[in-house]
């Protein structure tokens, strides 16, 4: 309930004219005060009347009065200016340090909010608050979904930050472990980034000049010239010539490879095996389009998408796997999957850099990327188009995505907006009743 009586203070979900204190004394929230997330009052410099008496400075919450002395709240002088205390349950009264009865509001959430927000819990088809979305005016769900969107962005340019950290600030190998990890398409993508992390591009480079080095490298630290690779792989001759290439590099480079069991293949077509992608991946590398340099000189979409198109060559445009030969194919990368290279790399890759060098011109880039991109086709898309939130492209569906995995899957209806039109609605919980 603690979350609620901080809900209905911060939007005021209430009504003003009839609040009184437990005393019996009249109250008028003017200002219910700013939000505080860290340690001290749930709210700053509130302004509210109490019997006509202007008082300004901080609200506590609670669920019951007596967690004040719980959380010693009556020892810590920050808690000293505080000139109000909502709680569900007075149940005792509450003396500052200077001997001033603090006021106290009880249990002033209004029913329909508290129904409202058990609907929202409680409902079994997702997203629970679909039925008021085709209402929602679009200025508000626009707003949100740009919202969405740029939330999202900064999560995954977050998660950069913290890789270009671990190298030192080297960007050049931050990007070439983003896109690796992209190159895994969901199953593979942890096995990808362990792989990228455990091949540094000074060691790659020196061998450059080398396809058939580089392949042993590439295949190698991945785990894939071992003896376990079975009786037709160890039977295999560009097999064993890799095998051989590999034991001499690792000696001298002293690498450890990740383990085989990393990779996994349930249900993938043989076109995403793992051993395709990396040399998908080997080929932009060789090509020397594997670079951030040279992401950061594409103008737009359909660049970007000339620049990473890729396939396979020589043994493996007649295999997937070492051993057993099939038909001949370049094995290209399909318009889906660099659509999805674009939106999980180089979109967040420029985002990151450009806040990274205090350029807001490549920021600019990636927003624009998004807006150049189709929307994607997944069943979370599906699922919000059904709900009246269609996705006009990329940028839509990555706030789609957002607003089910950080908002949707954890409950936290109170944190968004659509979800506080939701539980404004005096008649919202009338909805369920008339669907069942």
């Amino acid at each position: 309930m603690e979350l609620l009586l901080h809900y209905c203070w911060r939007h005021r979900l209430f009504t003003p004219s009839g609040l009184h204190t437990t005393d019996g004394k009249s109250i008028e929230v003017l200002d219910p005060g700013l939000h505080n997330h860290n340690a001290g009052p749930d709210f700053f410099n509130a302004k509210v009347k109490i019997d006509g008496q202007l008082w300004v400075g901080n609200v506590e919450i609670h669920t019951r009065a007596s967690d004040w002395y719980a959380h010693h709240h009556d020892t810590d002088r920050s808690y000293d200016n505080v000139i109000l205390h909502v709680v569900e349950v007075a149940d005792t009264d509450i003396t500052l340090h200077n001997g001033r009865r603090l006021p106290q509001i009880e249990g002033y959430v209004p029913t329909y909010v508290v129904d409202n927000y058990r609907q929202l819990l409680q409902a079994d088809r997702y997203p629970p608050c679909y039925q008021i979305i085709a209402e929602l005016p679009p200025l508000l769900t626009h707003a949100w979904m740009s919202a969405l969107q740029t939330e999202r962005l900064e999560q995954k340019t977050n998660a950069i930050r913290a890789e270009a950290e671990r190298w030192n600030d080297d960007w050049e190998q931050t990007f070439f472990i983003s896109l690796a990890r992209s190159f895994g398409f969901g199953l593979n993508s942890d096995a990808f980034e362990q792989w990228a992390r455990a091949l540094p591009l000074n060691i790659l480079a020196h061998q450059r000049d080398d396809r058939l080095q580089t392949e042993a490298l590439f295949l190698g630290q991945a785990g894939m010239l071992h003896d376990s690779e079975g009786d037709a792989a160890t039977h295999d001759e560009h097999f064993v010539h890799l095998q051989r290439e590999y034991a001499f590099l690792q000696h001298k480079y002293r690498l450890t490879p990740i383990e085989r069991k990393r990779w996994r293949y349930l249900r993938l077509r043989p076109q995403n095996f793992p051993q395709i992608r990396l040399m998908q991946l080997m080929q932009l590398y060789l090509d020397g389009h594997l670079s951030l340099r040279r992401l950061l000189e594409q103008p737009d979409v359909e660049s970007i998408e000339q620049l990473w198109q890729t396939g396979v060559e020589g043994y493996w445009r007649t295999h997937y796997v070492f051993g057993r030969e099939s038909a001949s194919s370049d094995k290209r990368l399909s318009r889906q999957a660099l659509q999805s290279l674009i939106i999980n790399t180089a979109v967040p890759m420029l985002f990151a850099y450009g806040r990274r060098q205090g350029n807001e011109t490549l920021c600019d880039k990636a927003f624009a990327l998004l807006e150049q991109l189709q929307p994607e086709d997944n069943n979370i898309v599906r699922l919000w188009a059904e709900c009246g939130l269609k996705a006009r492209d990329a940028g839509d569906t990555q706030a789609l995505i957002q607003l089910k995995k950080q908002y949707c899957d954890r409950h936290e209806c109170l944190r968004c907006r659509i979800g506080y039109e939701y539980m404004r609605r005096h008649n919202a919980a009338d909805l369920f009743s008339e669907e069942s």
